[in-house]
């Protein structure tokens, strides 16, 4: 596969920013040599002047540089000079953001007053029904000419007044006009933006930034690689916002948010970015800081050889061909290794934290959802008799010592494997990427009970991992691979966001078979067995809990957000695999939960209305009984059960 046929940034192996021309934004520029930008949205009503001003002086203090306030209708939108004067009275000089959808009015008279504007392409003119239609070529043409008719004013208008512009195409909100043509597709979501995009070019006005939004990370990573891919073709070079929509709060919220904006940002893509969390607004700055301050000091790291080819799509997930041992690899899901070395394990329930626990009464093992598959203790030994489904891992020395060695398998290093006769069935070898080659590595190459172990000492450690999964894709080398980090420097909340960006960046390509965090003293078994689960979720590579897409709340939201969402979550967060979508306004309705089960949507003052998948099925149900409603259809499709409460 072509190298520059699949370019989509500077480099795969050299940290670079991917250069874009600066966008003014007030004065407060963007793209270019600036830094990332950091952002937020209010959650208060737009027509309350003063709980908008404070809340946007309370973003601004936690580190937010552009605040963005949603405008629904004329009337909102002539509200933001009030909520400006007032900013400015109080010497804050942020610039703002009017958020648009379906009122191309209001984005016209928001230009006049704000510094930028960011319009949905999918329903700015558009209007989403979830049809199927078909269009000729000249009816497709002729929506464009109706989509320029709309839009023009409105470019016109951020010409004359300095307003920089945002086209946010979000995945679940595409036209059906995009949808008949490209369907569901991160192309779509490209095409909907360019659509509107040389719409402006044909006005020469270019203080513009893009982004292509989705709660799937696949989907959000693969639309913004792609939209960096035909901006180099056509030799464009807008900034990107970068941002998952629908995140969703907590641990959770945080990982997928890491998940997808740090996969960008290790390629050099992004300019500003907006974590979106079912929270209070100024809880978002602060980890969209943490995520972006990585990359100041990215620079110098270890050289990684320039990949010569590549040898997979990076706009399509498909996983790596691998080998099958011993339930490793292949098909099999990722599996999750629980680094015990380190720690003191003498009674059964010590390992709870990984997901086991034991009765005593009835010397049985039961597990969760999201346990382990495989325990490494290093040089210590298991005192007890572990799960029959749980594998040890004991360094080859300590395992060529056991008396038995049921259900435990021996570490190496390479050179420890290749001068070594190993009789187990399933063997877990270390490399890194300066072994890659050498005819030590080659002695274990393609080994039928060899599952390699891929360390790496880089600084710029998810771009040298990826650079060996390529190599071995180069070489037809097949076994499974897991992705073994260390975070022994950072903060438990940094190696959240760390850890997501590092492996969740492999796992959207489908690379790993595995993951594996070492123990370090800074962080306890149990955060780490829950962020591996929680990564493998965001990434959808494995699923071991119920999915909640929930948007972040603002001043279109006809609900306590999360209010609601701790409630629903309370109630149905032992249904693996189930994805409900918690919307406060039909904006962030059908559309923007895209792909999700169930739906649960403001639809006036404390009013809810149902979703299965995109259709409705119960209109305005009192927010009082709209729950109860919500569990009634998840058993109506027989896909409820009891929590287990033991």
């Amino acid at each position: 596969m072509n190298k520059e046929i699949n370019k989509y940034c500077n480099s795969l192996t050299e940290y670079s920013r991917f250069k874009t021309r600066v966008v003014s934004v007030g004065d407060l520029p963007l793209g270019g040599a600036n830094p990332i930008r950091i952002q937020s949205m209010t959650t208060t009503n737009t027509m309350d002047t003063t709980a908008t001003v404070e809340q946007t002086i309370r973003m601004v203090k936690a580190g937010c540089e552009y605040v963005r306030i949603t405008a629904p209708s004329i009337k909102d939108a002539e509200n933001l000079i009030n909520i400006k004067n007032e900013l400015n009275r109080r010497g804050c000089n942020v610039p703002l953001i009017a958020d648009i959808h379906f009122t191309p009015n209001a984005a016209e008279a928001a230009a006049r007053i704000v510094e930028k504007v960011r319009i949905n392409p999918g329903n700015y003119v558009d209007k989403k029904k979830f049809q199927k239609l078909e269009y000729t070529d000249s009816e497709y043409h002729a929506e464009i000419e109706r989509i320029r008719e709309r839009f023009l004013p409105l470019v016109k208008i951020c010409k004359e007044y300095g307003t920089a512009m945002r086209i946010g195409t979000n995945h679940g909100s595409l036209s059906d006009r995009i949808m008949s043509r490209y369907g569901d597709t991160p192309l779509g979501m490209v095409e909907s933006a360019l659509e509107f995009l040389r719409i402006c070019e044909d006005e020469s006005f270019y203080n513009v930034v893009l982004s292509m939004k989705s709660s799937n990370t696949k989907v959000m990573v693969q639309a913004y690689r792609l939209l960096a891919k035909k901006m180099i073709e056509k030799n464009m070079n807008y900034p990107l916002h970068l941002g998952v929509t629908e995140a969703g709060g907590g641990e959770d919220g945080r990982i997928k948010s890491a998940v997808g904006i740090g996969t960008l940002l290790e390629d050099g893509l992004g300019d500003t970015i907006r974590v979106s969390l079912t929270e209070e607004p100024e809880k978002e700055a602060p980890v969209a800081i943490q995520i972006a301050d990585r990359y100041k000091t990215r620079l110098p790291h270890k050289i990684i050889i320039d990949v010569p080819e590549l040898t997979y799509n990076p706009f399509e997930y498909k996983r790596r061909e691998t080998f099958d041992v011993a339930g490793i690899g292949n098909d099999n899901l990722p599996c999750v290794v629980a680094d015990l070395s380190s720690s003191k394990i003498d009674r059964h329930t010590d390992l709870h934290p990984i997901g086991y626990d034991y009765s005593a009464e009835l010397d049985k093992w039961k597990f969760k959802d999201a346990a382990c598959d495989l325990i490494y203790m290093g040089k210590n030994l298991l005192p007890f008799d572990a799960p029959n489904n749980l594998k040890i891992i004991y360094d080859y020395v300590q395992w060529s010592q056991l008396q038995h060695t049921n259900n435990s398998f021996p570490y190496f290093t390479l050179h420890e494997y290749a001068n070594t006769e190993s009789n187990s069935p399933l063997n877990f070898v270390e490399i890194c990427f300066d072994e890659i080659g050498t005819a030590v590595f080659n002695l274990a190459a393609n080994k039928r009970n060899v599952v390699f172990v891929l360390s790496t000492k880089n600084l710029h450690a998810m771009p040298e991992q990826r650079r060996v999964f390529i190599e071995l894709m180069q070489r037809v080398i097949k076994n499974p691979v897991i992705i073994k980090r260390e975070y022994s420097q950072n903060t438990e909340e940094e190696f959240r966001l760390f850890c997501s960006t590092d492996i969740g960046g492999l796992l959207i390509d489908g690379f790993g078979d595995g993951v594996w965090i070492e123990r370090s003293r800074n962080l306890n078994t149990e955060v780490i067995n829950r962020t591996l689960f929680g990564v493998l979720q965001a990434t959808r590579t494995r699923i071991s809990k119920t999915e909640y897409i929930a948007c972040p709340s603002c001043g279109r939201t006809l609900f306590d957000l999360v209010e609601v969402t701790e409630k629903i979550r309370k109630r149905t967060e032992h249904l693996k695999g189930v994805k409900i979508g918690i919307m406060g306004c039909i904006v962030n309705g059908p559309g923007e939960m895209a792909d999700a089960d169930y739906g649960y949507v403001g639809s006036g003052v404390g009013k809810i209305t149902l979703y299965r998948g995109k259709e409705i099925v119960k209109r305005n149900l009192s927010s009082d009984d709209a729950v109860d409603e919500l569990i009634g259809l998840i058993k109506e499709d027989k896909r409820w059960f009891d929590p287990d409460h033991t």
